[in-house]
Formats: structure tokens, sequence, C-alpha cells
């Protein structure tokens, strides 16, 4: 039995604004505090236009912030630039930092590996991104927009990109997501925060109940980019149709996980859906908390990464170390290295066009 955190019908949250900490060059990064009373309540950066805290109760009303962070400015700018931030201007992987557009390959900045992840070296989490206030009926929150030229890490045509977290009395954050562009280009955004439900620096999430609502994935290669064609989960460690331990499938011997790392960082590709807004992606919940997500999206895919490559070299906000499986991302994205995969669905953008995208982060307890 799961329970709403809060009755439907509560007030909608209060947003507060305050200076959080100083960019190196003086800018001020401030921090809006969303709250909804002893429920849910979040904590965005305009750094990134990143969920640093979100607070959530157990199933005996303990609130505890269930998603990673970095302890301050100089994490954030390095080993915790992802962590929680907005991902763009693409989510993922572009491999040999070649994207083909209308006929045209444009040469991106790549990262060591010699592919474009995540928008290139200086991406959008490394951007301090304009924010308001926004408040509606029930809901409440801070919209971040950012601009982005022709030629951002070798990206083609002027953007404008936008991020609205909207969360409401019940439990839920909503991320609202808008670009447009004065030049054909590529567009793949997405929010990198790392769930631990029993807590931030509090163990594993090895023992976390997860479900993805996929019956295929993408496999890749040692380099992460994937093969083009999907593979069924069926029978293989990426088979989470049915909930379970995250940790349970990741001891098989299987050569996508060997190829990861010994962890999942793969993309789901989630099942054809006919309905209107955003459709069931993943349910993860921490039986030991009672803490549970459920992760609505528009997009076809999530990309789930276990973290379990962190050595321990980064500690976040409450004093811990991060190590192995510290924490789990839901990504909710269009497929890595869509240009080069006309099978895959198309992230091109044009001029009068309109890229909208919604990923919902629902909260509830059980309560035994």
């Amino acid at each position: 039995m799961s329970d709403a955190l809060s009755p439907s019908g509560a007030e909608p949250p209060t947003v507060r604004r305050e200076p959080y900490a100083t960019l190196p060059d003086g800018r001020v990064i401030d921090r809006w505090v969303l709250g909804a009373g002893e429920a849910v309540t979040a904590e965005v950066l305009t750094l990134g236009a990143r969920l640093q805290a979100l607070y959530c109760p157990d199933r005996d009303g303990r609130r505890a912030n269930v998603v990673l962070g970095g302890a301050g400015v100089a994490e954030l700018l390095g080993e915790a630039r992802y962590f929680g931030a907005t991902i763009g201007r693409y989510a993922n992987r572009i491999a040999d930092g070649e994207l083909p557009v209308e006929g045209t390959v444009h040469r991106l900045l790549t990262q060591a590996t010699g592919h474009t992840l995540h928008g290139g070296p200086e991406g959008f989490d490394a951007r301090l991104w304009d924010a308001t206030e926004v408040r509606e009926r029930d809901r409440a929150g801070v919209r971040f927009t950012l601009y982005s030229p022709d030629g951002d890490q070798g990206f083609p045509g002027g953007l404008i990109a936008g991020v609205t977290y909207l969360l409401d009395g019940a439990g839920s954050l909503t991320l609202e997501y808008a670009a447009a562009v004065d030049a054909p280009t590529v567009v793949n955004l997405t929010n990198h925060a790392y769930f631990n439900l029993a807590g931030e620096g509090n163990g594993t999430v090895l023992d976390h109940v997860l479900r993805v609502d996929a019956d295929q994935y993408t496999p890749v290669n040692g380099q992460l980019i994937p093969y083009g064609p999907h593979f069924p989960v069926e029978a293989t460690p990426f088979d989470l149709t049915e909930p379970r331990p995250v940790g349970e499938r990741l001891s098989a011997v299987h050569p996508q996980l060997v190829l990861a790392g010994g962890g999942y960082d793969h993309n789901w590709v989630l099942r054809p859906y006919e309905g209107q807004g955003p459709r069931t992606a993943a349910v993860l919940h921490d039986p030991a908390s009672g803490r549970r997500v459920e992760c609505l999206t528009t997009e076809p895919g999530v990309q789930i990464y276990t973290g379990h490559l962190f050595d321990g070299s980064l500690t976040g906000p409450g004093g811990g170390a991060y190590r192995a499986f510290a924490g789990i991302a839901l990504e909710t994205q269009h497929f890595p290295d869509s240009p080069h995969r006309p099978g895959y669905p198309s992230t091109l953008l044009r001029p009068g066009e309109e890229y909208r995208s919604t990923t919902v982060y629902r909260f509830s307890a059980d309560r035994g």
C-alpha cells in the first residue's frame, strides 16, 4: 500500500529565493526553495538549473534528502557537475563529436573519450541560468531560461532553452522543458539527479527495488555508444519489467554489464504509448524506508546509471563519501547518438518548431 505524502487539495508550496554561493568570477548562485509543509521540499540552484536537494518523508514521517549533491561550488564545477543538473544541449553521447544536420557535419567539442557527452565540456550544467518564480492554482516553482548561441560547443543555431520546476502539495515534482531555435539543430534535454531513497549518503541503492516499463534496450560498445538496433530485455539482466532489487541482476555474467564497468549505464526503450501526457517509465522503491518515486515522462527512453563507478573521492553535502552504487540516475531522454541513427526517434529541431518535454517525479511512502 502506498499513500500520497500530502492530502490532495493541499495548499501549493511556498517559494523562497536566497543567495547560495559565489562563483570564482564573482557571480552569485541563487538557491530556490520550494516548500510543501512537512511533505516534499525541493532546493534548486541557478547553477545548471539543478536539483540540489529534495526532502521526502519516510513511512514514519521522517524526512531525508533523497538526491545526491555537491558539497560546495568546487564540487559542482568538478566531480559533481552533473548531479541534479539540467543537461544540454544534448543529453548522453554523440559519437566522435560529429553532428550531421541536414547534410552538413558539424564538429562538436569532445571530452577525453573523443565523444561529446552531455552537451560537451562546457554544457548547460556549468551555466548560470536566469530564474523567475512561477505560481499556478495548485503548484508553485521556478522557471529557468538560458540562451545558447550559434556555435556553442560546436552546435549549430542559437537556442533558447527553458526548464520549469513545479512542486505540488501531494508530493509530485514536475519538470517542463522547452526550447526554440533560429537554425536547424538537435535538442535532447534531461535531468541528471541521482536518487537514494534511504537518504543521501546513506549506503547504496542495491536493495532498492526497480521496475522499468520497457521490453527493449539499446546495447552499447566499449565506449558506451549504441550499436543501433534495440535488443529484447527478456532473459537478460536488463529485464526489469517486474520489480526487482537493483543489485539482484548485476552479479550476472553479461557482456553489456562488463562493458559498462559492472552496472547499468544504458538506455531503456519505453513501451509505445497512445495516451496524452507523461506515462510511467520507472518506479523505484526503498523497502527499508518505504519511500517510493514513480518517474513519468513524455520521452521515448530512460537512461539508467547505477553510480557503480563512484570511488569515494567525492563527499556529499551530508559529509559522507559517495562510493559505488551510492545513487541511481533515471534520465528521461531521447536515445544516445540519435543523430547517427535514422531509425531512432529524431532530435532535430527547426526554426518555427518548439521542443516540449515533461517529466514527473511522484513521491509517496509505503505505509506497510
